[in-house]
């Protein structure tokens, strides 16, 4: 899973979100480091919705214009649980190969 995906997800695990807020909380995750452009995060929503891990919750106008609101769905939940595990083991994995103790390098 690519790391937007995977943020994107993270994101919507907190509740159901439109995309401005989903490209907002994916730069907080990320401490700004990923920045979604409108056009990547409808593309890959498009994708996650044809998926199956997400679906719309709702849609609302807004100022004349569709707020359209995502949501995880059940086998959304279970693959982000899936790759949050397998980051994890692989960090594991680089901080014991790197001999990291307490955070710190040795």
């Amino acid at each position: 899973m690519q790391e937007a995906t995977f943020l994107i997800l993270t994101a919507l695990a907190a509740g159901s979100q439109h995309g401005y807020g989903i490209m907002s909380d994916v730069a907080q995750i990320s401490n700004g480091r990923v920045r979604l452009r409108a056009g990547t995060l409808y593309s890959a929503l498009d994708r996650l919705r044809l998926d199956g891990l997400i679906s719309i919750d709702r849609e609302e106008i807004v100022e004349n214009r569709l707020r359209r609101y995502y949501r995880l769905t059940p086998e959304g939940s279970k693959e982000l649980a899936t790759e949050a595990a397998r980051f994890q083991s692989n960090a594991a994995s680089a901080i014991a190969r790197l001999g990291v103790a307490g955070g710190m390098a040795r």
